[in-house]
């Protein structure tokens, strides 16, 4: 009360209050309204799914309403020679900067922007065209893969031999002296399912010259050749070189980068991985990633240590240990000794639910059952996790026995397309057929796409891996990579009977330089020129493709010129061509990369 009159101001104070608890209401919905669009937006599979190409064709075609993307001339300059063999995420350059704790320095380490190089990286003194495939499998160039000490260190083990200008890889092993195809056999016997078309999809760990994985193709199962890059051996390199599927990669602190349940076999001879050591966490990465009923097979040490433990430079008591022990964490991984004979120890991954549920109700059981909240297909700079990721039912479905043979498996849709966003059989059938009908018009502005020219394929950002499908007759193997920020589609991929991995563009990819004959891309530009610059992936692209490999790029006509104008200032020859139904809003540019020599070089 003032004078006697009541004041006025409590009730306009509590129409201001009243004002701003409105406002404060109406901002907070209208941005909870953008932030579900946006989330929705971000998790559907971008134009690759299923935008019906029968719209495409009887649209009348519009002209782009934004003006091409236009950049300046650019010419790449040349490398050293000293990075002929360059890796830019495991360079032993670097390894100085990183721990030594189980071997972490081995793992992807990428320099920052500032320390990326912008040149062109020459190939070896004296490179010649590949050998084509199936020769390549038994012969390479030396002069391609000029590596001695391998060659001093590993022929008495007959992995390799130099002949005059080449090396012959006569298919032998520290643990197969007899060769890979006899040793393949005696697998064979202990693992029925790799005849019938069950076991498809393989991952060798320790590879050496990928032998194993080269000796199955011929028997329908493919397979990625793991190993580090190391200062002197170069297995991927030699691998890849031979046409046989690899990848720089190594079991440390990091999952690999590969989701849940994907292989059907695991396999390691003699590899050195301790597989005992660190409480078993790497035994816990296989168990990850092969799916239930798949198998995991060991040759060497501690398998029948009681006849080999002279040769390895240790006591028949320290061997029967470290085997003991190695069952028993097998076991309490729900694995199950399967087979063995002589040297090859076979265990098998169960699908049983009573298995993983006593881990569960067991408070003192190690491993421990991984809880929900750690993700099993989160793979890309993924710590390892010491605890045991027990299958799904879903996943359950998708274990051997349960899905189709190979190669119906190819056609058709797996359960686990539903974890997909937008993900349905009749979807993966459109992209299917949208696929086929692509690769028969590349075949028409390619040619040598079909053909002995092009055999080590990658497509650079796949959805199921329609690309790959619709190849699966050539003679070529394709590594399909599904990109860290997409969509996480590999699951469907390797369901399929199909190969490869997680990666991020504006990352280098974990492989040598001169590694594949052809390179896919489907608007990998415009789902990441926003993050990625786009002249590091061109030069990216440059350092994995061989010299005369081939280079196909479909992507929006607002970045087609500015992509053309990148490829120039790589050496690359590039023709500009119309999609299969001729719209304006997208084209193909197909480049073939030419074969140069550094100017320090004497060739």
């Amino acid at each position: 009360m003032k004078n006697g009159k009541q004041s006025s101001q409590p009730e306009k104070g509590s129409s201001r209050i009243l004002s701003l608890t409105v406002l404060f209401i109406a901002l907070c919905g209208f941005s909870f309204y953008l932030g579900g669009m946006f989330c929705s937006e971000r998790v559907k599979i971008e134009a690759n799914d299923v935008t019906s190409t029968t719209t495409k064709a009887v649209a009348s075609p519009m002209k782009p309403t934004v003006s091409p993307l236009q950049i300046k001339s650019v010419s790449f300059p040349e490398c050293s020679s000293e990075l002929q063999d360059y890796t830019p995420c495991t360079d032993p350059k670097r390894w100085k900067r990183y721990g030594v704790h189980r071997l972490s320095f081995l793992e992807r380490h990428c320099p920052p922007v500032y320390e990326k190089n912008e040149c062109l990286i020459p190939p070896p003194d004296g490179y010649k065209p590949p050998i084509r495939w199936p020769k390549s499998r038994d012969q390479c160039w030396y002069k391609n893969v000029p590596y001695d000490w391998i060659n001093k260190q590993k022929s008495n083990q007959h992995w390799l031999k130099k002949e005059g200008d080449k090396f012959h890889f006569p298919g032998g092993g520290t643990m197969f002296p007899r060769g890979v195809s006899h040793y393949v056999d005696q697998m064979q016997d202990l693992i029925p399912e790799m005849k019938d078309g069950t076991v498809r999809t393989a991952i060798d760990t320790g590879c050496g010259v990928a032998s194993w994985g080269g000796d199955l193709l011929d028997r329908g199962i493919l397979t990625i050749s793991l190993a580090p890059r190391d200062n002197h051996e170069a297995q991927v390199q030699f691998a890849l070189e031979r046409g046989i599927p690899a990848i720089l990669g190594v079991i440390s602190t990091q999952r690999l980068p590969f989701p849940s349940n994907s292989f059907d076999m695991a396999h390691c001879s003699r590899c050195l991985i301790p597989w005992t050591e660190f409480g078993g966490i790497y035994l816990l990465e296989i168990h990850r990633i092969v799916r239930p009923g798949g198998f995991w097979v060991l040759s060497g040490p501690p398998v029948n240590y009681n006849r080999r433990w002279r040769g390895w430079n240790t006591t028949m008591e320290d061997q029967k240990s470290d085997y003991n022990k190695l069952q028993s964490l097998l076991t309490s991984m729900c694995f199950k000794k399967y087979a063995q004979k002589d040297d090859i120890a076979v265990w098998q991954k169960l699908s049983d639910k009573s298995c993983y549920d006593k881990i569960a109700n067991n408070m003192e059981a190690y491993p421990p059952k991984c809880d929900d909240s750690i993700e099993p297909d989160s793979a890309w700079y993924t710590p390892l996790r010491p605890c045991v990721v027990a299958p799904t039912a879903k996943v359950k479905n998708s274990g051997l026995g349960s899905i189709p043979k190979w190669p119906e498996r190819l056609n058709v849709a797996p359960e686990r397309i539903s974890d997909v966003h937008g993900g349905s059989a009749s979807g993966l059938k459109h992209d299917d057929g949208k696929w086929k009908n692509r690769v028969k018009h590349y075949k028409k502005v390619l040619p040598a796409l079909g053909t002995d020219k092009i055999r080590n394929v990658m497509d650079m950002n796949t959805v199921y891996g329609g690309f790959a499908a619709a190849l699966v007759k050539d003679p070529v193997w394709v590594m399909n990579v599904v990109s860290s920020y997409s969509a996480d589609t590999l699951p469907v991929v390797f369901d399929r009977g199909l190969i490869g991995t997680y990666h991020d563009w504006c990352e280098a990819f974990s492989t040598y330089p001169r590694t594949y004959d052809l390179l896919h891309l489907d608007s990998l530009f415009t789902l990441e020129s926003h993050r990625c610059e786009m002249k590091y992936v061109l030069l990216e692209m440059d350092r994995i493709l061989r010299p005369g490999g081939y280079v196909i790029m479909r992507e929006s006509s607002y970045f087609m010129d500015a992509i053309t104008m990148l490829a120039k200032g790589t050496r690359w020859n590039c023709r500009r061509e119309e999609t299969e139904y001729a719209v304006e809003s997208e084209k193909i540019l197909v480049c073939q990369k030419k074969l140069w020599f550094s100017s320090n070089q004497t060739s």
